[in-house]
């Protein structure tokens, strides 16, 4: 692939991924109530299940879903569900009284019982849309002879950089400042982000 290509599909998927969203919500919440160290969970396995979309647009698979209504939908509808899951958790969990030290995270990982593997992973992967970005996107970059190293690079490209972006997410929320404000204030945010996936589940269901 051309570097200029190759450019052009890094600023694309920047873009992407700097879009706030459902994947942004839980990786804030994962972070804020788990630590870092689930805040990172959630980051790379969502990197991870963007990575396997791009993989199975380039062999062809994403076609497959994108145009069985039926397969579509259950994905679909199986990602709100999940989505609702997350939010009623949120909405109805304890008000936590969070002193900041070392031993915070620990303590609200047993408490709230994060699991930053299965939610970065579900995010993605339960979102069907994302199949149809790829197959937009790369049909703008790979060509019918496109060779095994340039979707290579491709997936990986589009992988690392969505993993990336929510290390760095988890970084910020994890440390500074500001994170003892927002630990004093966890019950609202829990309740904000609550919220806000049950929204944004609904307006999955409705379209």
């Amino acid at each position: 692939m051309e570097i200029h290509l190759w450019l052009s599909l890094v600023a694309i998927c920047i873009m992407g991924a700097l879009s706030p969203g459902p994947s942004l919500a839980v990786v804030v919440k994962n972070t804020l109530f788990g630590g870092a160290k689930q805040g990172y969970a959630t980051a790379i396995s969502h990197g991870a299940g963007v990575a396997l979309y791009a993989a199975l647009t380039t062999l062809g698979i994403a076609v497959i879903i994108v145009q069985s209504p039926l397969l579509f939908s259950i994905i679909k509808y199986a990602g709100a569900a999940f989505l609702l899951y997350l939010g009623i958790k949120s909405l109805f969990s304890k008000k936590q009284s969070i002193e900041v030290d070392d031993t915070t995270s620990e303590k609200q990982n047993t408490q709230q019982k994060i699991n930053g593997w299965r939610d970065g992973f579900l995010i993605a992967f339960l979102n069907p849309k994302l199949a149809i970005f790829f197959l937009a996107l790369f049909s703008q970059f790979v060509s019918a002879n496109a060779s095994v190293q340039e979707k290579v690079v491709m997936v990986a490209t589009v992988g690392i950089i969505d993993t990336l972006w929510y290390v760095i997410v988890a970084f910020l929320f994890s440390r500074g400042p500001v994170l003892k404000k927002l630990k004093q204030n966890s019950h609202i945010i829990d309740r904000i982000t609550g919220t806000f996936l049950i929204l944004l589940a609904t307006r999955v269901v409705v379209n």
